[in-house]
């Protein structure tokens, strides 16, 4: 076995901000075209089939399947931290094993995701408050999904696998090529075909489904120590719990975060379809600021899981107060944005002049606030990146969730209107940052502890 391609892909050592800068714009173009398997679904669905197909493939729908495929994202996240320490340390049987433990666990998850998710798609949907109108299209689009639990899961726990060795290009290739095909697919199945939302549904899937094989491809056709042998998929008993140390807290704050999520969509279902597919609308578009951010939490976890594996404290320190400028300046270029052309976005998933001028009104209320949220996805971030994941997940809980439940039930004795139930967002935003931050510069986030694996 060939040793592990260091040099080429670390990240501990050059300059910061040009490394965060090589490494993030990959991430960020990738998180652009996953954004788009939806995106496209939601453009081209409610331009050919009307707003009741829309509010189905889009807003609550996704919220309801980030429930599930979210936890399996966040269990990913411990198996990229664990193989980013390992391979900013050198350690190149350990690396191997990592991987091999990472691809059992997505396989396994990916099954799971597959089961639960069309068995409870309907009840989920309910819960929720969906409207009688969008129902049957939503649980359709959902469950044919979640058939694809496999390729879902494997996408993120592969791109995760990558980034961890400092390769954010590979990632970002798979999705461009799966992506491309979602959209003509989109267009041939809805489009030319004729299908209802069932078609966009499989276009997803097939498309997830091509970004797993590239995966696999990529991994076995590797020379070093990463190198992916299916005889060796299995799980190493220390790794996993370790991946599950970290990765499972943060697989749960997932699901609180979805859960508010629920509660709030819930809450905007009972003002009526040309509300949700408003929120639809803008859940698209909103998600520019979304992939920013989070491109630059998973550039700072990789680069602090890397650095605080080789032992260099101080840069992944620097390397957070360097991403944390990046990001408030593009922040505020973000927000003006929304503003000087947000409403001509929204035009691209909304054709109604009622549900465009609620989109718009969300809009403008939602993106003053972005900026408080930036230290809750650095900083968590920073901290899962050096091995820590349940102070961070408990914050999150407790800030996200628990208070934004909070909000919502006490909102409508002060304000009935959609702005009483949004206004849990900044609420939850300001609390949680706070909390963040004085747990990063006082909770001895980057003490070493003696490692069990």
């Amino acid at each position: 076995m060939k040793a592990l391609n260091i040099n080429s892909n670390g990240i501990t050592e050059g300059v910061i901000w040009k490394q965060i800068l090589a490494f993030f714009f990959p991430i960020l173009f990738g998180t652009f075209f996953q954004q788009l398997y939806n995106t496209a679904d939601a453009v081209i669905v409610g331009q050919f089939l009307g707003k009741q197909a829309l509010a189905a493939v889009g807003g609550g729908t996704g919220t309801a399947i980030n429930l599930l495929i979210g936890f399996f994202t966040g269990l990913s996240s411990g198996a990229t931290v664990v193989i980013s320490q390992h391979f900013g340390a050198k350690n190149e049987e350990r690396v191997s094993a990592a991987i091999h433990t990472a691809i059992a666990l997505a396989l396994v998850g990916g099954l799971i995701i597959s089961v639960l998710g069309y068995v409870f798609t309907r009840p989920l949907l309910l819960a929720i408050g969906t409207p009688d109108d969008v129902l049957p299209l939503a649980v359709e689009y959902m469950q044919i999904y979640f058939l694809g639990g496999i390729p879902v899961v494997m996408y993120n726990m592969g791109a995760g696998i990558f980034r961890a060795m400092g390769d954010s290009r590979s990632p970002f290739y798979f999705l461009l090529a799966s992506c491309l095909t979602n959209i003509v697919l989109d267009l041939l199945f809805v489009g030319v075909f004729g299908m209802n939302v069932e078609g966009a549904a499989i276009a997803t899937v097939i498309s997830q489904v091509l970004s797993m094989v590239l995966i696999f491809i990529t991994l076995m056709r590797r020379t070093d120590g990463a190198k992916l042998r299916i005889r060796k998929i299995a799980f190493d008993r220390n790794l996993l719990k370790q991946m599950l140390m970290i990765g499972f807290p943060a697989g749960i704050q997932s699901i609180m975060y979805t859960i508010s999520n629920l509660i709030i969509q819930a809450s905007i279902n009972q003002y009526g379809t040309d509300t949700a597919a408003a929120w639809a609308g803008w859940s698209k578009l909103d998600q520019i600021f979304w992939m920013f951010i989070n491109a630059f939490s998973i550039a700072i976890t990789t680069f602090v899981g890397q650095n605080f594996g080789a032992g260099k404290i101080d840069r992944a320190k620097k390397g957070v107060r360097t991403v944390t400028i990046m990001s408030v300046v593009s922040t505020f270029v973000i927000e003006a944005g929304y503003f000087l052309i947000g409403r001509y976005g929204l035009m691209l998933f909304i054709t109604d002049s009622t549900v465009l001028d609620i989109g718009v009104s969300i809009m403008h209320f939602i993106v003053p606030w972005y900026i408080t949220y930036i230290a809750i996805e650095l900083l968590s971030g920073a901290i899962r990146g050096a091995g820590k994941s349940l102070v961070p997940t408990l914050i999150s809980v407790f800030g996200i969730c628990v208070l934004r439940i909070i909000w919502i039930y006490i909102a409508p004795n002060f304000d009935s209107t959609i702005f009483g139930v949004l206004f849990s967002y900044p609420f939850s935003w300001i609390v949680t940052s706070l909390l963040f931050i004085i747990y990063y510069f006082k909770g001895n986030v980057y003490e070493v502890k003696k490692r069990a694996y």
